[in-house]
């Protein structure tokens, strides 16, 4: 429980004209307190503001916000954690009356959320708990002394849905009493938030679609909103409709990310701005939406108005940079970056438009990547805190976390998929290599080793075509997987069908060895050294289980590139197994006119799989490929952020689905670790770039939890340059098979080609 506020909620309160219906969307709830401090006394100097609520709050002091956190308190499981922020409010305190305002919104609490949309998910009504301390001694809580009104200018607001808000209520009226609640205190912790903020800002640019419309182009897909800047009369209207793109004529379209029927509504992603007379500025308080583009509609003059779309993410500094001699794969890059930025808004979700869900396998196959890109690692933190609330007394991890789901039989029984599930094991790992911090390990230690063992219970029950494997006990064939998901060439509907009757051994029986060994190493690392051993046994028979039934004395004979991928990536092939797995692979790629078909799981290990055995051209053939599916298909057409599919928009301007997914953005770790070769694992630095005349030059610089790492390659007639910069003890391994190891510095090397 977390102490440090007092022992009253305030309720929302409800005013008695309006209807008091769940489904009917309320105004923002308004709460001020009036007070009297004196700061004469030099001693006393230090102002803290402690707050949290039920929905979202945006806190004002004598007309000054509070901080820069948006769409506070954060995300979570409410019933369980609710986090608690505090503000240093010094400068904001003065001396004699003072008055404290809070706005009170929706957000996740009672706002639409997760992949139905549902609403009022932890409950129907608003409330808030405050206590502002000056030098350690409370001169304000959340008390019977305040006053509430729901007559503000916020007449609607969803994170999901939008905002509608009238400036002709910002003097507001009706204040009357608040009604004190006991919701209880337990759920209370401190925040382990790092703060969502605005970021970058675009100006945007209007234009006119050929069916007439006013349409403003931010030339960035983003998260965030966008501010108004315009001057006009009292009651004129200007409508905002967010959208990803413009469809195959040049119209505005939310048809990519719009599930139809959901709450008969959509998701308009619309604000609605009632403006007072003069100069108006504004910016939603309670809703975020994933946009490049914005339609107007207004009876306005706008020649003199002015649109910024604001980015909001969670404050995590880019540590990642990266630049080469092709500029479609430097777009990729910033494409990549800015699909991680639209979606770690408080944890990493899916998408900033349809779903806004935190899916565990999103984040496992990323994560690798995102250490790379930003300083994510508090994000991941509190995100991993989620997945251990959620997860069940059997040990299974959801596939989302926080969960957002209807708790209907069938969304509980599609729970725990193999590659989803395994994240908690997964994400940990990534961060302790990159950050070497083993407190990441320990703290989910307990979750891991009990995902662990609901894998091996649910391993113990064998499909009756599989009773022939000696090791059936470690073969995962039951239970509900996605399996590869998402391959270009195979329908998902049809392929989770599949899955659901036949079950998933291939793709669940190596996550199970590849848990396992993780897991063993991880142990072994916490010096826990039984559960070393006993996990390093599971992992050796789940691979015994797996070479049975997967493959032929480890001759793989499968069409799917994936296939060969997985095994050699995880581990489950023995010496020249792998080299000749690796050359199916490439042949395979090459027969697919150098396309990948690998689905969800795979992708992200094809290149450094493919660069790893001998065929460092294929991979670099893939990743300029620009036909579909291709990473460069989106930047051709003029993508600035990751596609949820390959094809989001088809060859003929028709589209579909999320354009702001970060999972297939993923390759971009491969530029780091395999372009440019920096492989760093819990402070063990080695350099093994992969080049190729392709690119003419590539150049990263990692802003690692080690210090400043960059590696540089460009060619130069008939040589091959190498820069590199350590901030520790390093092994250079070069192309023609040279190794280096050096001290702390700089190093410069030239091969032949």
């Amino acid at each position: 429980m977390y102490n440090k506020l007092p022992q009253k909620w305030l309720a929302r309160w409800i005013d008695p004209e309006l209807p008091h219906d769940a489904e009917i969307r309320q105004p923002a709830s308004c709460l001020r307190r009036r007070f009297s401090v004196t700061l004469s006394d030099a001693d006393r100097t230090a102002a803290c503001l402690y707050i949290t609520c039920h929905g979202l709050y945006a806190a004002f002091l004598n007309g000054e916000r509070v901080g820069d956190f948006v769409l506070a308190p954060g995300t979570g499981d409410y019933r369980k954690r609710l986090t608690v922020q505090c503000y240093d409010v010094t400068g904001l305190l003065q001396d004699g009356e003072n008055e404290l305002t809070v706005i009170l919104g929706d957000g996740w609490y009672r706002g639409s959320v997760g992949i139905d949309g549902l609403r009022n998910y932890y409950g129907t009504d608003l409330a808030l708990l405050c206590q502002l301390e000056l030098d350690g001694t409370p001169v304000l809580c959340s008390d019977e002394a305040w006053e509430a009104t729901q007559q503000g200018p916020v007449r609607e607001n969803d994170l999901q849905q939008g905002e509608v808000y009238d400036a002709r209520l910002e003097d507001i009226s009706g204040w009357h009493g608040v009604a004190p609640r006991d919701y209880g205190y337990d759920n209370l912790a401190a925040t382990e938030s790092v703060p969502v903020l605005e970021q970058e800002r675009f100006t945007g640019k209007l234009l006119r679609t050929p069916n007439g419309e006013t349409v403003i182009d931010f030339s960035q897909n983003l998260a965030g909103y966008t501010e108004i800047r315009v001057t006009a009369k009292a009651g004129q209207k200007i409508t905002l409709w967010h959208g990803e793109t413009l469809d195959e004529n040049g119209n505005f379209t939310q048809k990519n990310f719009d599930p139809g029927d959901r709450n008969q509504n959509g998701i308009p992603q619309k604000t609605e701005y009632i403006c007072k007379d003069g100069l108006n500025v504004y910016k939603p308080y309670f809703a975020i939406f994933g946009f490049r583009y914005a339609k107007v509609e207004t009876d306005i003059d706008l020649a003199d108005a002015e649109f910024t779309a604001i980015a909001v993410y969670s404050q995590m500094p880019q540590t990642g940079f990266f630049t080469c001699g092709n500029v479609d794969v430097n777009r990729l890059f910033l494409n990549s970056l800015w699909s991680m930025r639209s979606n770690f808004c408080d944890i990493p979700t899916d998408c900033p438009t349809r779903e806004r869900a935190g899916w565990t396998g999103d984040a496992g196959v990323f994560a690798p990547t995102a250490v790379y890109l930003a300083d994510c690692a508090k994000v991941l933190r509190k995100w991993l805190g989620e997945c251990r609330l959620a997860q069940g007394e059997n040990g299974l991890v959801q596939n989302i976390a926080p969960v957002n789901n209807s708790g209907s039989m069938i969304s509980n029984m599609l729970q725990g998929s193999a590659g989803w599930g395994d994240a908690c094991i997964l994400v940990p790992w990534a961060l302790y290599q990159a950050y070497g911090d083993r407190t990441v390990l320990e703290e989910n230690y307990d979750m891991m080793t009990r995902w662990l063992d609901f894998c091996l219970q649910r391993a113990s029950q064998t499909r009756p075509q599989n009773e022939a494997n000696p090791w059936k006990e470690y073969l995962v064939d039951q239970g509900f997987h996605f399996g590869e998901w998402c391959q270009p060439d195979i329908d998902n509907t049809e392929a989770m069908k599949k899955t659901m009757m036949l079950g998933a051994p291939e793709v669940a029986t190596a996550y199970f060895y590849r848990s396992a060994k993780l897991l063993s190493q991880i142990a072994a690392v916490l010096d826990k050294k039984a559960d070393a051993e006993r996990f390093a046994q599971i992992a050796d028979n789940a691979r015994k289980a797996y070479r049975f039934t997967c493959t032929q004395d480890g001759t793989i004979t499968s069409d799917r590139q994936c296939d060969y991928v997985r095994p050699i990536a995880f581990g489950l092939l023995d010496g020249e197994e792998n080299r000749q797995a690796a050359d199916t692979l490439n042949e395979l790629v090459i027969r697919n006119g150098y396309h990948l078909n690998t689905g969800f799981l795979s992708t992200p290990d094809l290149c450094s799989v493919l660069s790893e055995y001998g065929h460092t051209d294929t991979a670099y053939r893939l990743l300029l490929q620009e036909e579909c599916p291709g990473w460069l298909y989106a930047v051709k057409k003029g993508a600035t952020s990751i596609w949820e599919t390959w094809d989001g928009i088809r060859p003929d301007g028709t589209v579909h689905d999320s354009l702001n997914h970060y999972s297939y953005g993923a390759i971009t770790g491969w530029l780091f670790s395999g372009v440019c070769g920096i492989k760093l694992a819990a402070g063990k630095l080695r350099i093994a770039p992969k080049p190729d005349r392709s690119l003419g030059f590539a150049k990263a610089e990692w802003r690692s939890p080690a210090g400043p790492i960059a590696s540089e390659w460009a060619y130069e007639e008939s040589s091959l340059r190498f820069r590199f910069s350590v901030p520790v003890p390093a092994v250079i391994e070069l192309p023609d098979g040279q190794i280096h190891p050096v001290e702390k510095g700089e190093y410069s090397f030239g091969v032949s080609v």
